[in-house]
């Protein structure tokens, strides 16, 4: 049976990006970028500790994250029933977290942030990584000034996901291939940003994988490069194989799941209203 609408026999489609969607997350994406990366610009005399950043980044982030919802909602007329979901896939996200937290990188949550990505498109697929973070941090007791920055990277993680080609038309092996693909990928991507969050204010680093402040950004990224192969290589790997070992596995049972609960949602079906008959009492009213 196609994942489509009944009656429409259409595929179910990504959320899209509106006009509005767009600036948000540019926005959003915009200030990551600069607070996971202003230490690198920084001269030796700056403090460079994010624990004191981190506060201001945490509050910038959520009125982002409900702008990221409000301007999709706006631009794509998505309804209540959406946001549910995103709240309970973002709670079972959550939940997966724990099972495998501090034991060589194996996170199952990063297959469920990927395949839901997918489904849901860029903007909800930013806020459902952001918010599960939250959520798992909170679960774990993870609250620390890593956390902003661990919202951010799997926002980014999330999303990137949802931006992949053929949201409407690719389907069976060659989807579940390249999903796999982006997981493993992004897997990587994710560790080596967070990296880059703690590795400039981490102390009693050897001189060749350490931060110099005020030293120029290639060196300093020469050295960064050092650092990440010889702290986070093997639990980035393992955060890789589990995502893609689960998406070959079970993403297509997964994929189905999601898309035939958007479909029954209807999130993107028009609203529509019935023109009163001459001589009924409108509704509400029975006489």
């Amino acid at each position: 049976m196609a994942d489509g609408h009944p009656g429409t026999g259409g595929a179910v489609r990504a959320v899209g990006l509106g006009p509005r969607s767009v600036v948000a997350l540019v926005l959003i994406t915009v200030i990551g970028v600069f607070a996971f990366g202003w230490p690198l610009l920084a001269d030796s005399a700056s403090g460079l500790a994010h624990s004191r950043d981190a506060p201001w980044l945490f509050a910038a982030l959520l009125p982002l994250l409900v702008a990221v919802v409000v301007a999709t909602i706006a631009d794509t007329g998505l309804d209540a029933k959406a946001v549910a979901m995103l709240g309970v896939l973002a709670a079972v996200g959550a939940a997966l977290r724990p099972l495998g937290a501090g034991t060589a990188g194996l996170e199952p949550m990063f297959f469920l942030m990927v395949l839901s990505g997918r489904v849901l498109g860029p903007g909800f697929g930013f806020v459902l990584g952001s918010v599960t973070m939250f959520a798992s941090a909170l679960l774990t007791g993870g609250v620390g000034p890593w956390m902003p920055f661990q919202m951010l990277a799997m926002g980014w993680f999330t999303m990137g996901a949802g931006l992949l080609p053929g949201a409407g038309w690719l389907r069976g092996r060659a989807e579940l291939l390249m999903l796999a693909g982006y997981g493993c990928v992004a897997a990587f991507a994710y560790g080596t940003v967070m990296n880059l969050q703690g590795w400039t204010y981490i102390g009693g680093l050897a001189t060749g994988v350490s931060f110099h402040p005020g030293d120029p950004v290639g060196a300093n990224l020469a050295r960064f490069l050092a650092y990440c192969a010889a702290t986070s290589l093997g639990w980035d790997l393992g955060r890789a194989v589990v995502t893609v070992v689960l998406t070959l596995a079970i993403g297509s049972t997964v994929l189905k799941a999601l898309r035939r609960a958007t479909r029954r949602a209807a999130f993107d079906a028009p609203v529509t209203f019935a023109a009163p008959v001459p001589g009924e009492p409108p509704p509400g009213r029975t006489s």
